[in-house]
């Protein structure tokens, strides 16, 4: 059988303004058949319950496709065609749980656990920085050891804020690189360095994650 790719719907056969806002007006795919049928797929993660800030995060996946319409199937500068090759659609949002910020991991990562063994590489819309420890959860039972490139303008490294221990803004950093023998065991395996890299503080990255001795896999600010 042909393999299909889809292609985002083009502005001479919807107004750019008009239709279903998906990302980048590409079909919206439901059913576990079609699924099975996907390279890749942009999945919302509409959670902001886990910010230590500014809320409104939970908006981010409804935006994003509402912004992406003026995106181009193909890049004039390189010729990159990507939907000539791979089979994308949008698998819609993860239906989390608005008052309960530890369930709306356990879902997102049950979420992520059909998504990656239908054979599918997950585009994520978010969201908070939470949503990236069930996501890399899920990733790693899948694929074993894996790392990440964080870019951040802080380093998000507190211990604990009022009270709490490692506080969901802190989690691409401590829960999901693995970089703590202590939070290796909550992602995946533990990495001989921090992959992240920090955009605001950039000439003090090396400050920000430095080991504090030689041979101790704890890093501190």
């Amino acid at each position: 059988m042909d393999k299909t790719f889809h292609q985002p719907l083009g502005g001479n056969e919807m107004p750019r303004f008009g239709g279903i806002a998906t990302m980048m007006r590409l079909p919206h795919i439901q059913s576990t058949e079609e699924k099975r049928q996907l390279d890749a797929a942009f999945v919302g993660v509409p959670l902001d319950i886990g910010t230590s800030l500014r809320s409104g995060t939970r908006f981010g996946p409804r935006e994003i496709r509402a912004q992406s319409v003026m995106i181009r199937p193909y890049n004039m500068a390189t010729g990159a065609a990507p939907f000539d090759s791979l089979n994308v659609a949008d698998m819609g949002d993860v239906a989390i749980n608005t008052f309960n910020l530890l369930d709306a991991v356990r879902i997102i990562e049950e979420a992520y656990d059909e998504i990656v063994e239908l054979g599918i590489k997950p585009l994520t819309l978010g969201g908070d920085h939470t949503i990236t420890l069930p996501i890399l959860r899920a990733l790693h039972k899948k694929y074993g050891k894996i790392g990440l490139v964080h870019i951040d303008a802080h380093a998000d490294v507190n211990d604990h804020m009022f009270g709490e221990k490692a506080p969901p803004s802190a989690a691409p950093r401590k829960k999901a690189c693995s970089t703590a023998s202590a939070w290796c065991r909550l992602a995946c395996a533990p990495r001989a360095t921090p992959p992240r890299t920090s955009t605001g503080a950039a000439s003090r990255a090396s400050a920000w994650c430095r080991p504090r001795s030689a041979g101790t896999s704890r890093w501190s600010r």
